[in-house]
């Protein structure tokens, strides 16, 4: 399975290397919300693809979704162009992810940097590799010197919960981590933190695109998913908190429910 989807990935990546030194039509999905022609060619090949190999799935797409955003049964989850932002600014932090669900569980995910030939897959029960290594979690274990990363939501224009909630979480958590690392990927994010690069991630109003496949690469590198209640985490929740494991409750705490 996992495979197929490498090679897939792979194919997709020429486009995206192509459009990041190219010139792009830049469209508003929102105020600060932004799509390329390149995000739309991306995803229409990768759905192409993707119904050759796996009919019986649903396939949801960033770009090209309905109103269905989380499926309950078979479903491939879909972002062409994870940090749009950045590719339309020339930063090289962005990928391609696709993450493969059954009843509710990831089965298998890819997540691929094709401007930093960087591709991290797994499949469930099977280990999170990147370029062939094999990945593991960070060992940090105290809170205070642990790297975080985190996003900040497009609702934050609105000034409302979203954005009230991300300003109390940091003035609450900074003085006591390490300090915060911003990409603007959450697919890469989550792969860095599987790495051992990072030691916990956390955001509010992500889309199961953006963590579909990165919450297995990050469980299958020895991680932990919650949200920021530190419940169980599910495609579609409001909140997710992602660690190494030993600092996630320490985190939890200094984080709001919402």
């Amino acid at each position: 399975m996992t495979e197929i989807l490498k090679s897939i990935a792979l194919q997709a990546g020429e486009i995206v290397k192509k459009g990041f030194a190219a010139s792009k039509d830049i469209s508003h999905k929102g105020v600060v919300d932004l799509v390329t022609q390149y995000d739309v060619q991306t995803e229409q090949f990768l759905i192409q693809e993707l119904k050759k190999h796996f009919s019986d799935y649903m396939l949801i797409g960033e770009e090209s979704h309905d109103d269905t955003i989380v499926s309950s049964g078979k479903a491939i989850y879909i972002d062409p162009i994870d940090g749009t932002t950045n590719f339309i600014h020339g930063l090289p932090h962005l990928a391609i992810s696709i993450g493969i669900w059954e009843n509710s569980i990831p089965i298998a995910g890819i997540v691929y940097n094709p401007i930093l030939n960087e591709i991290f897959w797994a499949q469930k029960d099977k280990g999170a590799y990147c370029n062939g290594v094999k990945l593991s979690v960070s060992p940090q274990n105290t809170l205070q010197q642990a790297l975080i990363g985190t996003g900040f939501p497009y609702a934050k224009v609105n000034k409302g919960i979203e954005y009230e909630w991300v300003i109390k979480c940091m003035t609450n958590l900074l003085p006591n981590i390490q300090d915060i690392r911003r990409y603007g990927a959450a697919a890469l994010d989550l792969c860095y933190l599987a790495q051992g690069k990072l030691d916990a991630f956390y955001e509010i109003d992500l889309k199961p695109w953006d963590v579909a496949a990165g919450i297995l690469i990050l469980q299958e590198a020895g991680g932990q998913v919650s949200d920021s209640s530190g419940k169980p985490y599910h495609l579609g929740a409001k909140s997710i908190v992602a660690s190494n494991s030993a600092v996630h409750d320490s985190l939890c705490k200094y984080l709001y429910p919402i």
